[in-house]
C-alpha cells in the first residue's frame, strides 16, 4: 500500500515539476492512458501553477482515512493524507489491475490547512493531561512562493 501511494504521488510530483506527463501516463492503467500527456498536463495545470511540492511524501507517513478496499468494479480504492505544517496533502487514489499489478487509474490531490484552528464555540476545559511534545515532520509539503514583479 505504501509503495502504491508514494510512487503514484511522486510520479505526479515529477510530472508537475518537469511539465512532462508522458511517464505518468505510461505508468498508469489503460484507463489513465486514455488521456494524452497534454490532457494530463491540463488536468494538473492548477497544481503546477501553485508550485505544489509533493516530495515530502517520500519520507512522511500517510494517514489513511479510507483503508484500501476493492470496489465492486474490481478497482483498489484508498484515501488519506500526509500530515505536514502548514499544509497537509490530502489524496484519493484508484488503481486498476493491469498486467498482474495495480496501476494508477485515478487520483485526486489537494492541500488542506493543517495549522491549529481555534474552536468555533467555547468548550468545557478538558481534564489536564501530561503535556506531550509532538514530533516535527521529517519533511514538509510546501508551495513555491511567487515572486512579484513591480
Amino acid at each position: 500500500m505504501l509503495i502504491l501511494v508514494r510512487s503514484a504521488l511522486l510520479a505526479v510530483d515529477q510530472a508537475n515539476k518537469t511539465g512532462n506527463y508522458t511517464v505518468l501516463r505510461d505508468l498508469g492503467s489503460p484507463g489513465l492512458q486514455a488521456n494524452t500527456a497534454a490532457q494530463l498536463a491540463e488536468i494538473f495545470a492548477s497544481q503546477r501553477k501553485q508550485g505544489i511540492d509533493l516530495a515530502g511524501v517520500a519520507v512522511l507517513e500517510p494517514q489513511l482515512t479510507l483503508l484500501p478496499q476493492i470496489e465492486a468494479n474490481g478497482m483498489l480504492h484508498m484515501a488519506g493524507f500526509f500530515p505536514s505544517v502548514p499544509f497537509r496533502l490530502n489524496f484519493e487514489l484508484l488503481f486498476a489491475s493491469a498486467d498482474h499489478q495495480w496501476k494508477l487509474f485515478g487520483i485526486s490531490v489537494d492541500l488542506g490547512n493543517n495549522s491549529p484552528q481555534a474552536p468555533d464555540s467555547p468548550q468545557a476545559p478538558a481534564p489536564a493531561a501530561a503535556p506531550e511534545t509532538p514530533a516535527a515532520p521529517a519533511a514538509a509539503i510546501t508551495t513555491k512562493q511567487k515572486s512579484s514583479t513591480n
